[in-house]
């Protein structure tokens, strides 16, 4: 590779300033293509080079042209390659510690692949600055893709660079990277940098910095090289050495191998079949040349530039190398020197591949179900998968398969089934299952994975027949433990208490874990239904007491007995089972799996009831706001709780990013119920109430989400000072109190009965009532801890106590109110509370006030002074008539005069006219 850049610096400065942001803490990744031999290593080395100078960390990984062989190639190249700083702090972690020369693989303790990006992404926090280079990405495994989507979404707010290079011209319709590289290019985290051809100027001005050449050679050689460099430098290369020019690329490399000595080709052609890269010992032993002769050979090639010293070995200067020798190579040649590679290799996959290219079925079936499990253990479902199936495919052709494997075709067979869903494709493991005599264990799986993709029907019928065929008391209690589940939100849902009891029964009985948390879960949950929720909580902790074995089940565990403390109103005890849970999270890789991030989701709802609101700031600022995807814009959606509520500048940026999620329904009640709030706090109840009735639209019938969005349409209802509708949204909340979900009644805690009660006083405040019993109940009701909901009652009440002639305790809630929201820093409320008293008359030596009228009330009250009737009020400011006389009525109550002339005398003596 020549030194100079030449004609890329656009390119360039567009990698420096994904680089350069990172460095300041908003991670990027760029994403390098072009044709074969363009120059994206050259110009991603000269990015790598200005990344140390900055103080970055670098990892380098490889991929190699051996498909979906061999799971993290690049990743476990990287890490082997790092310096020893990265090495230490990646051994530490068990997941990325197994893909380190000399330790074994760990056995599988559930969700590994989870467990190893999680891993990933805290060493990548722990060593930042860092960059992650992944090259040429159009040979990476299945694995390799998925760990490079993960990190484009995942990656927002660390000093981290991710760059990944790949061939355009390889990428034809079907090939695998083009769906990824279409769906991470829409990501806003990602800059894609496409190589062309360098223009006749810059390739001549390229070709000059490689050495002497005359006016008719350069012209040549930039004719012929057609823009890219890598083909430049072999026409240079030819030239210098006073060879014939052949037509094609192809041609013109293996013309410069042909002129090597017969040992010099002998031993690049082993190079070739080995792959790009090849240790010095293994190629000196397929070569079959004695070391001196060896030694000979190689320093002739490489000093040729044919091949370059690599670690303990070789690497071939650019793949287009490696490909046209390989090509090159005669059929029996090539089977040989496959075998030759077969009986010196221990890697499985390696094993595979080379086994299969010299036609040994046998040996292939064999390592290839080695190298299935040997995936399974590192977190490679997706190549699991793929391995069993080369497996199935060889079954038939080879003799006495069973015992080659080791295990039955059927249970084979079941394997990559279950790897398949593992990996995420559920619809495969689906019809894999399908195609497999109906025993227990598959009819059992067959119905977890249909009611993960909605088919609750196809569920229910596969759980029943797993019960029914159950061969052990194992088999039993796991089916009867699906199949509860898969009742639990049908029509059949009273059928589950009986099942759910029979399974966990079953289960300890036969030592099943699983089984029995699993149903121990399950019960919980309906037994929270029923309104139980002393009972739900003690089944629920004692899911969580002991580890299962599997990981996925004690997380869910504990995020359970988290919630039902939450839900409870016991944030302390919520806060503890929490922190445990994402402890265990943590230190297992899975902070980013479901339920890891479903407790940092309630750990932060527990800081903000609870009025932490420092931390839970901290919490939501990893929540980020760049989202490409439903669950992204879910957590997204979380941390407009805090950012609205202490009206930080993020708000609207981020309800930007999330606008395209509110199909979703749970983005769309988090954030758009959010969005309401938001645009109250800045004086818009009309936009408030679109989001509301959106948002009522996606919900659910009998979804507990209806009370709070309710009271929040009918707080912008009393804004506008309209009543139309009220009484629908009023009806359709009651609904999910008095109904719930299963037609069995709505479960409510703490805060659910506080919010059901601050719905009924804003109804009554829309009909111009502040009822001060309401209002004081609701405040009563928030004291289970929910700080900013209670100070936000307060202000209610106050106006309320003002309204009924209590001015003592009015300023007496006024007064704590402000001491609340004045803690938490929550500006919007700080501000309504000001406006309150300052029309209060609220403060040191006041005496009077305006009898806490609203905005709308002071409104009308000007218009009444201007002699305006009901009907010319309520036209000038867009509202019914019977509003305009509800908002009169309560004037007149409010200021304690009996008329419209006396009201609007008391309001020029107070000053409410100006």
């Amino acid at each position: 590779m020549n030194g100079t850049l030449v004609g890329r610096s656009a390119e360039l400065a567009r990698l420096a300033r994904v680089l350069e942001a990172s460095a300041e803490g908003a991670a990027g990744v760029a994403l390098v293509g072009g044709d074969a031999g363009i120059g994206k290593t050259r110009l991603v080395t000269e990015l790598v080079a200005e990344a140390r100078q900055r103080g970055f960390h670098v990892l380098v990984g490889q991929c190699a042209e051996l498909g979906d062989a061999l799971p993290y190639l690049p990743l476990a190249d990287a890490l082997r390659g790092a310096e020893p700083v990265v090495r230490e702090a990646a051994a530490a972690h068990p997941m990325l510690g197994q893909l380190l020369p000399g330790t074994e693989s760990a056995p599988s303790a559930g969700l590994t692949q989870q467990r190893l990006f999680g891993s990933l992404l805290g060493l990548l926090a722990e060593v930042q600055p860092v960059v992650f280079v992944i090259e040429d990405l159009h040979w990476a495994d299945r694995s390799t893709r998925d760990l490079l989507v993960f990190l484009s979404r995942m990656v927002q707010s660390e000093r981290v660079c991710v760059v990944g290079t790949y061939r355009t011209d390889d990428l034809h319709r079907r090939h695998p990277l083009r769906s990824v590289l279409a769906e991470l290019k829409r990501l806003p985290t990602v800059t894609n940098v496409e190589l062309g051809p360098l223009g006749t100027g810059e390739m001549s001005d390229y070709v000059t910095t490689l050495g002497q050449v005359n006016a008719r050679e350069l012209g040549m050689i930039v004719t012929r090289a057609d823009g890219n460099p890598f083909y430049a430098e072999e026409l240079f290369a030819a030239v210098a050495e006073g060879e014939t020019l052949p037509d094609g690329l192809a041609s013109l490399l293996m013309s410069r191998v042909e002129i090597l000595s017969a040992a010099g080709q002998q031993v690049l052609r082993a190079a070739a079949v080995a792959g790009r890269r090849v240790e010095d010992e293994l190629l000196r032993e397929v070569s079959g040349l004695p070391l001196a002769d060896f030694e000979e050979a190689v320093r002739e090639i490489v000093s040729r530039g044919l091949l370059r010293v690599h670690g303990y070995g070789y690497a071939f200067r650019h793949a287009l190398l490696q490909e046209a020798v390989y090509t090159d190579l005669l059929p029996g040649e090539r089977t040989r020197l496959h075998a030759a590679f077969t009986r010196l290799l221990t890697v499985p996959a390696e094993l595979a591949h080379h086994h299969l290219a010299s036609h040994n079925l046998a040996g292939a079936l064999t390592a290839s179900a080695e190298a299935g499990r040997l995936a399974e253990r590192l977190g490679a479902p997706a190549e699991a998968h793929s391995h069993y199936d080369q497996v199935l495919s060889l079954w038939d052709r080879v003799e006495g398969a069973a015992d080659l494997a080791g295990e039955t075709r059927v249970a084979l067979a079941f394997r990559s089934a279950v790897m398949a869903a593992d990996s995420g494709d559920n619809h495969r493991a689906v019809t894999a299952l399908r195609a497999l005599p109906p025993t227990s264990e598959v009819s059992e799986r067959l119905a977890y994975y249909l009611f993960e993709t909605d088919d609750t029907e196809g569920a229910i019928a596969a759980a029943e027949h797993a019960v029914q065929t159950a061969f052990d008391q194992i088999a039993l209690a796991r089916a009867l433990a699906t199949y509860a589940r898969t009742l639990l939100w049908s029509p059949r849902h009273a059928e589950v208490e009986e099942l759910a009891h029979r399974a966990l029964e079953t289960a300890r009985a036969a030592g099943a874990k699983d089984a029995e948390v699993g149903a121990l879960l399950t019960l919980a949950t309906f037994t929270e239904v029923r309104h139980d929720m002393a009972a739900a909580h003690d089944l629920v902790e004692t899911a969580s007491a002991e580890s299962t074995g599997d990981l996925a089940m004690d997380l869910r565990a504990r995020y359970h007995h988290a919630r039902i403390h939450y839900e409870q109103g016991l944030l302390d005890e919520a806060a503890q089972v929490a922190d445990e849970g994402i402890r265990l999270a943590n230190e297992t890789g899975l902070k980013w799996s479901t339920y890891g991030t479903d407790l940092r989701f309630l750990r932060f709802l527990i800081h903000y009831v609870a009025g932490d609101w420092d931390q839970a700031e901290a919490v939501a600022a990893s929540f980020g706001a760049r989202v490409g995807t439903a669950p992204e814009a879910t957590l997204s959606s979380y941390a407009l709780f805090i950012e609205v509520a202490r009206g930080l500048p993020a708000v609207e940026s981020r309800l930007s990013w999330l606008r395209p999620f509110w199909n979703d329904s749970l983005v769309a009640y988090i954030s758009r119920g959010l969005a309401a709030e938001h645009a109250l706090w800045r004086g818009d109840p009309a936009t408030a109430l679109d989001h509301i009735h959106a948002t009522f639209d996606a919900l659910d019938p009998g979804d507990s989400g209806a009370i709070r969005i309710a009271a929040i349409g009918l707080w912008a209802m009393a804004e506008l000072g309209i009543t139309e509708g009220a009484d629908d949204l009023l009806t359709r909340a009651r609904f999910a109190v008095t109904t719930g979900p299963v037609g069995e009644g709505g479960r409510l805690g703490p805060e659910g009965q506080a919010w059901a009660l601050r719905m009924e006083a804003e109804w009554h405040r829309v009909h111009g009532r502040l009822d001060v019993d309401l209002w004081r109940e609701v405040v009563d009701t928030f004291s289970y801890g929910f700080v900013y909901e209670q100070a936000r009652a307060r202000l209610r009440l106050a106006e309320a106590l003002l309204a009924a002639g209590d001015r003592e305790g009015a300023q007496t809630e006024w007064e704590l109110a402000r001491e609340q929201a004045g803690k938490l820093r929550a500006a919007p409320l700080e501000t309504a509370l000001a406006e309150f008293g300052r029309r209060a008359r609220f403060g040191p030596g006041a005496s009077d006030g305006d009898g806490g009228l609203t905005a709308r009330e002071v409104e009308v009250l000007r218009l009444v002074a201007d002699g305006l009737t009901n009907r010319a009020i309520a036209e000038r400011l867009f509202i019914a008539p019977k509003t305009a006389s509800v908002h009169v009525s309560n004037i007149l109550a409010k200021l304690d005069v009996s008329t419209r002339t006396q009201a609007a005398a008391a309001a020029r003596s107070r000053g409410l006219l100006a």
